[in-house]
């Protein structure tokens, strides 16, 4: 296994679908949702460079619940529209932010923490999760980045059955 680090757009768009592949392969064969959300979340911190914490807050009503992680202890619930993460949840859209200390709401978990995306994991129009992914560089997420983690979470989706939390 290898890791993602910052090279030009072609070669970071590669290492990308290469760990890609890596990741549908870890999760073939397993669909349980804890699982499945344990072992990604590690795989996305062992892989991805300049990161301090990734993992899930699953929905529950109106507010996010945390789930898997690797990282430091962090904020136990979040209400939709709160912070990063709430933000996700409330918009079911990507959040990329530079520097979450110019984030108007940004919630600190971890202090080091200086940049973060959060991409929602919607099943079926329903949000599940969100997935967290925070770094202690200012500007550590580019839009290529972006893209492959959309794309690692899509891998997650396929591969994982959401039917007892729906």
């Amino acid at each position: 296994m290898f890791t993602i680090e910052t090279h030009s757009t072609g070669s970071l768009e590669e290492s990308y679908q290469a760990l890609n592949a890596q990741l549908a392969a870890l999760l073939s064969g397993e669909r349980d949702f804890i699982c499945n959300a344990s072992q990604f979340s590690a795989f996305v911190m062992q892989t991805v460079t300049d990161l301090n914490w990734s993992g899930f807050y699953f929905a529950r009503g109106e507010e996010l619940v945390l789930g898997p992680y690797v990282g430091k202890v962090a904020c136990t619930r979040i209400p939709f529209g709160r912070g990063v993460c709430g933000k996700a949840a409330l918009t079911l859209q990507t959040q990329r932010i530079e520097d979450v200390h110019a984030f108007d709401g940004h919630i600190a978990c971890d202090a080091a923490s200086a940049s973060e995306v959060v991409i929602p994991v919607v099943v079926g129009g329903q949000l599940m999760a969100v997935f967290d992914m925070d770094s202690p560089k200012v500007g550590r997420f580019s839009d290529v980045d972006q893209a492959g983690l959309e794309s690692f979470v899509a891998t997650f989706i396929e591969a994982t059955d959401f039917s007892w939390s729906i």
